[in-house]
């Protein structure tokens, strides 16, 4: 029997998973994966959906606590790699006051660094906030049809070829305000899998992610596949930025940056707050 899986075709993912899909993971449980983008994923964490395990954004978390454990690994944290927020023209965050800010969801980590973001920088705040599909933010704020932009991914290596300004990198916000990395996105399984079942999935995530770093050449042709027409150098900074020792184990500072995120978020009324254990692995 297989385990239904779900995450994105993003090049980070199918780099982790490569082995793994691919039956090349000794003892791991075979997969019967979907492609998604995070922000459908996230949906069906909320709704219950059938995939026993998915690549969700972290911000999702306080609302999926219940049915899903967050795996110790899989998934991206980082430093350097954070949102960021783009304009026509270069400016400071005080600009955005009133404006209209296209975000790709308000269920991503990267919106809840945006929030934290603007209430301390953006005078009274922004004036209107749209949710756009990822691929059509940069076009948009080149266009005038929205003020800024908030993107992620790869748009950090190409948001120049739109003429675009990087008005404020979320990250580095994040970064200087707390010293911790930057929480984007989360392994996730079933409660109900049960412990032994749940700890063996890690151990496979675990195993996938090493096996890509000792022959990065064997997830290629699987990386370019889902790339979506992606430059193979952009595809290779991307996994660079976002493949890294916290995805073979969050590890004491990967957790404070995920309850850090998360209590932060609640405090402003983002999120539900978290239950005390509500990180915990079995």
């Amino acid at each position: 029997m297989k385990l239904k899986i779900a995450y994105s075709p993003c090049p980070n993912d199918t780099f982790v998973f490569d082995a793994w899909a691919h039956g090349r993971v000794p003892g791991a449980p075979r997969l019967d994966v979907t492609f998604a983008d995070i922000d459908v994923t996230n949906g069906w964490a909320e709704g219950g959906d059938d995939h026993d395990v998915l690549k969700v954004s972290y911000a999702v978390l306080p609302w999926i606590l219940d049915e899903y454990a967050l795996l110790p690994c899989g998934g991206a944290l980082g430093r350097g790699c954070g949102p960021l927020v783009l304009t026509r023209e270069e400016g400071t965050g005080a600009d955005l006051a009133g404006k209209t800010v296209a975000v790709p969801s308000e269920r991503s980590t990267a919106y809840l660094l945006f929030r934290l973001w603007a209430a301390e920088t953006v005078p009274g705040g922004v004036g209107n906030v749209v949710v756009m599909p990822f691929h059509e933010i940069m076009p948009a704020v080149r266009d005038g049809k929205v003020d800024a932009g908030l993107v992620i991914h790869e748009a950090r290596f190409t948001y120049q070829n739109y003429g675009l300004h990087c008005l404020a990198d979320m990250g580095e916000h994040w970064e200087a305000t707390t010293g911790l990395p930057i929480p984007l996105g989360a392994i996730v399984a079933r409660r109900s899998l049960g412990e032994e079942t749940l700890r063996l999935l890690a151990e496979s995530a675990r195993a996938s992610v090493r096996m890509a770093w000792d022959d990065p050449v064997a997830s290629r042709p699987y990386v370019l596949e889902h790339a979506q027409e992606m430059d193979p150098k952009v595809a290779d900074q991307h996994i660079g930025l976002y493949v890294n020792e916290f995805t073979a184990d969050l590890g004491e500072h990967g957790y404070a940056a995920v309850r850090g995120l998360l209590t932060r978020a609640a405090a402003e009324g983002l999120v539900p707050p978290l239950g005390p254990d509500s990180l915990s692995f079995p």
